[in-house]
């Protein structure tokens, strides 16, 4: 069932056209990438497909009565409530009905103030009605959904009652996110849902959005997260959109043979024009073959030409290279233990490893953890911090601040870098930011005017100036496009020295890592593998731990089996017992229902001189007798086996 259809959208920015002939279905249980460089329209498309921005040309289509859910990549709650208590508006219907069930609740209870049965009973019939539909809405476990959610969004350990006034931004992000979930609509939307979640939140958002009951339109950087959620892209490029079938892998290849095939065959069609071109240009003007090559002019005039095939792959290329190599030893870390201050409780502890020359260590763990005041601890750049720290020979360090803190707002692209390599000639400056896709004006805007992704590729060029042998890189993939991301990843993977880096970006850390480093407020450990193996080190051990716990219950289990199979055997007998005395009950009353309607008949006046009819009618009073006697007495044995086997169990 199609629950939106987008035809033919086209969206203006003032004068400069945006989108053009965009064409989007959504069907219930769709998964759905739109994909595209930074500025392609990405977002654009999101806004207007949840209504937040009216498009220019084109028209879309969806049934009234099918509700969109639309999550911005800058919303976070602004909320004076706390966080409990803005979960539950979402809920609000189920909460009103709710109470209306304990009103009816309390009327029920009260028959005796009904004027008549019929009042009453449409009453309950009422009740029984909202009731249904309570269950049917989730009445019964709205809460449930709630914790569940909270939980899977690293809000388990929060107190619910925390007012939201006093999260962080991030925080505030993961619980608008956490409200939309909670909200179901039918066709949820998503911009950059990732954004502030660490590896083990994504994994249980990849898990709820599979199982998600209704269509998900996702943008998203995130390669392996597109990979895991996603069965159709929408590629967008070039003001339009193409359509692919398949996650985010399959796109990638499947538009690379697009594009060869479209490109062998153009150029097949530009050899076939060139060669009728010539037959008309040499045959034209002569007599004898004019005929010919008129036809062949109108063929050339009927053809439907094909496009130059053109990928939106401009992007930037550099790559990383070092001044002289470092030791062997680059790192050795013992005992390090952060804190924010003097007195405060310690924000990692025990933390001990070692650095080699050429590792490249992906530092992996939950949110708040301490992985960046980790690396600002190593740089020096963090105070209050105990245990040792040892800098091997000849290394330099380069540093990469997800928080772009480092760059001056108020100067400009070209003196940002020029500042820091006076020496350079201009020219070489402006070849530099070239490859950084800044062209012409771009360098002279301000730092402060750049884009999230524009800051981050002049913090690669000046990164890739210094040349340094090792590499401090604090997510490094944050606020890059797609095809940025692989140019980072091609650079890094030809780097000749270190390579320390956090990244919840698990494709980045699969392509780059050669060890996972795990860190946890008290301990760190090391996996020798890339992100894939790391998890699948994670499930073993968990495996193992399952396994352990249930040799354990069996363990339990076997000390008591004794107990329980004659647990068993009592319960067998009580039921048995039961049993039979439900059968003697039900016997007993249907003898003293023949005795009764046989006694009736006894004083029944047309038998009155009838001695054979009432002879036996007698007879079977007094067998029913007889019988019920005998009943009384079984049953009388019955309770009291039934007390003995009770009082045992």
């Amino acid at each position: 069932m199609i629950v939106m259809q987008l035809k033919d959208i086209g969206k203006y920015f003032g004068a400069d056209l945006i989108l053009s002939k965009i064409n989007i279905e959504v069907h219930h249980q769709d998964r759905i990438a739109i994909v595209g460089r930074n500025g392609a329209g990405k977002s654009t498309i999101l806004q207007v497909m949840a209504g937040q921005l009216k498009h220019d040309e084109g028209d879309i289509f969806k049934p009234k009565d099918v509700t969109v859910g639309y999550l911005d990549q800058h919303t976070g709650l602004d909320s004076d409530k706390s966080i409990w208590d803005e979960m539950l508006e979402v809920y609000q219907n189920v909460i009103n009905l709710e109470k209306e069930l304990r009103e009816l609740e309390t009327q029920m209870a009260n028959p005796d103030a009904f004027e008549n049965e019929a009042e009453y009973e449409q009453l309950l019939t009422t009740y029984d009605q909202k009731q249904n539909y309570f269950q049917s809405i989730g009445g019964f476990q709205y809460e449930a959904d709630i914790h569940s959610v909270l939980q899977g969004l690293n809000f388990g350990g929060f107190d619910l009652n925390t007012p939201i006034t006093d999260l962080s931004g991030g925080q505030k992000t993961r619980l608008a996110l956490g409200k939309l979930l909670l909200a179901k609509p039918n066709i949820l939307i998503l911009d950059e849902p990732t954004n502030h979640l660490d590896i083990r939140t994504l994994n249980w958002l990849e898990g709820y959005l599979n199982h998600y009951d209704g269509a998900v339109v996702i943008v998203s950087h995130d390669r392996y997260f597109l990979d895991q959620t996603v069965n159709i892209v929408y590629e967008v490029a070039f003001q339009s959109s193409k359509k692919y079938h398949g996650n985010y892998s399959y796109f990638l290849e499947k538009r690379a043979e697009d594009y060869e095939l479209q490109k062998k065959q153009y150029e097949k069609q530009q050899g076939e024009i060139k060669r009728l071109e010539d037959f008309v240009q040499r045959n034209i003007a002569r007599d004898s073959t004019s005929t010919r090559a008129k036809s062949k002019r109108k063929q050339l005039e009927k053809m439907e030409r094909i496009d130059h095939p053109d990928l939106d792959d401009a992007s930037a290329k550099f790559s990383f290279d070092i001044k002289r190599k470092s030791g062997n030893d680059v790192l050795k870390v013992e005992n390090f233990q952060a804190k924010y201050g003097a007195l405060d409780e310690p924000i990692f502890k025990n933390v001990t490893f070692r650095v080699n020359r050429g590792d490249r260590i992906a530092i992996v763990g939950s949110n708040g953890v301490g992985k960046t005041t980790l690396l600002k601890a190593i740089l020096n750049r963090m105070e209050f911090i105990d245990g040792e720290l040892q800098v091997g020979t000849n290394v330099e360090f380069g540093y990469y601040d997800q928080e772009q803190s480092t760059l001056n707002p108020s100067k400009t692209a070209l003196n940002e870098l020029w500042d820091d390599y006076p020496l350079m000639p201009e020219k070489d400056v402006r070849t530099i930011l070239g490859n950084f896709l800044f062209t012409g004006d771009d360098v002279l805007k301000t730092i402060g005017m750049l884009s999230g992704g524009e800051k981050a590729r002049i913090l690669l060029a000046k990164l890739m100036l210094k040349k340094a042998n090792v590499l401090i890189m604090d997510e490094p993939t944050n606020h890059l496009d797609l095809d940025s991301k692989e140019v980072l990843e091609a650079a890094l993977a030809d780097f000749p020295g270190t390579i320390l880096f956090v990244s919840h970006d698990r494709y980045f850390i699969n392509r780059i890592a050669s060890q996972v480093m795990e860190m946890r407020q008290d301990e760190i450990r090391m996996f020798l593998g890339d992100y894939d193996y790391y998890i699948e080190k994670i499930q073993e051990e968990a495996e193992l731990k399952a396994m352990e716990e249930a040799k354990q219950q069996v363990q339990e289990d076997s000390a008591n089996k004794k107990q329980f199979e004659e647990d068993k055997q009592v319960k067998r007998e009580i039921r048995r017992v039961e049993r039979r005395i439900s059968k003697v009950e039900e016997e007993i009353q249907q003898h003293e229902q023949i005795i009764e309607e046989q006694e009736a008949k006894m004083d029944d006046p047309d038998l009155t001189g009838d001695y054979s009819s009432l002879q036996e009618i007698n007879d079977t009073i007094k067998t029913s007798q007889d019988s019920l006697e005998q009943l009384m007495e079984e049953w009388e044995t019955l309770q009291e086996e039934l007390e003995s086997f009770k009082a045992g169990s």
